[in-house]
């Protein structure tokens, strides 16, 4: 008797990937390098002392918190924080790491659903996390239901649309990974990754493929989500930006390299 496998869901994929004992930081630029993580904690500052100046108050969801390194900086602003994680390991991190913090509320979300219901909030902040999500667009539009009149919306650390790119920029960008990467071992499952990426295959049962999602669809389009918000706050920005996960090429990147990521802020929710 013959069986049909089932493809696992996104929110498997995701917690396959980050899993107990996965380190967050490790490879995400966002996080390692000081010039990147403080571009966003400056913005996510920016965003709540905005909302509370005009409010008094700063209720923010964050989408996909991961081990709460922005988290601190958004309580640190002032926010109260709904956090919702795929991974129930980070989900189960974060509970106890914020166990003490009245203003923290953390969400198991296994299928990336629950983030959607709830009340208004002031705020979504999604930090590293539509490059994940395969449709990104719509999940964008579901995010933008939940802001309330004069909120905003902040994004940051995805991937720029490739298509859009010079071969140039995208050419720096693969190399300064490549460089990052031969440093870091499990060469077997990296060139296997690699190969089916050069063919234009992946494989929808393997984290190494899906978690990061973006490589399958060619990065996000940085222009379609700012139409998209455009169409809901009265003033939309990108933030175009060189980050890659090399110390050194980072540094030199910065000065001298085409943007490689960007961030978006929405303000002013009509």
């Amino acid at each position: 008797m013959s069986t049909t496998a089932t493809k696992p869901s996104m929110g498997e994929l995701q917690q396959c990937g980050h899993d107990t004992g996965h380190d967050y930081a490790k490879g995400s630029p966002h996080i390692l390098h000081h010039s990147v993580r403080d571009r966003v904690v400056r913005r996510i500052h920016e965003l709540v002392g905005e909302i509370l100046t005009r409010n008094g108050r700063c209720r923010a969801v964050e989408v996909g918190a991961g081990h709460g390194c922005f988290t601190d900086h958004l309580l640190a602003a002032g926010a109260e924080v709904q956090v919702t994680e795929m991974s129930a390991p980070s989900a189960e991190f974060l509970r106890h790491r914020f166990r003490h913090n009245g203003r923290v509320t953390v969400e198991h979300d296994p299928h990336g659903e629950a983030v959607f219901g709830g009340g208004p909030v002031d705020a979504v902040v999604c930090i590293s996390v539509l490059h994940h999500i395969p449709d990104y667009l719509g999940t964008v539009d579901r995010l933008v239901g939940r802001v309330a009149p004069g909120g905003a919306f902040l994004s940051f650390q995805d991937p720029l649309w490739y298509p859009r790119r010079f071969r140039l920029s995208l050419a720096l960008d693969r190399g300064a990974y490549f460089g990052w990467r031969l440093a870091q071992g499990e060469y077997r499952r990296g060139m296997a990754t690699r190969l089916r990426r050069l063919r234009g295959v992946h494989d929808e049962a393997n984290p190494s493929d899906m978690v990061e999602y973006h490589v399958v669809r060619q990065g996000v389009d940085e222009e379609a989500v700012r139409s998209r918000l455009a169409a809901a706050f009265s003033a939309v920005r990108v933030e175009r930006y060189w980050s890659t996960q090399s110390a050194l090429l980072q540094a030199v990147g910065e000065r001298y390299f085409p943007a490689s990521d960007f961030g978006v802020r929405a303000h002013g929710r009509r």
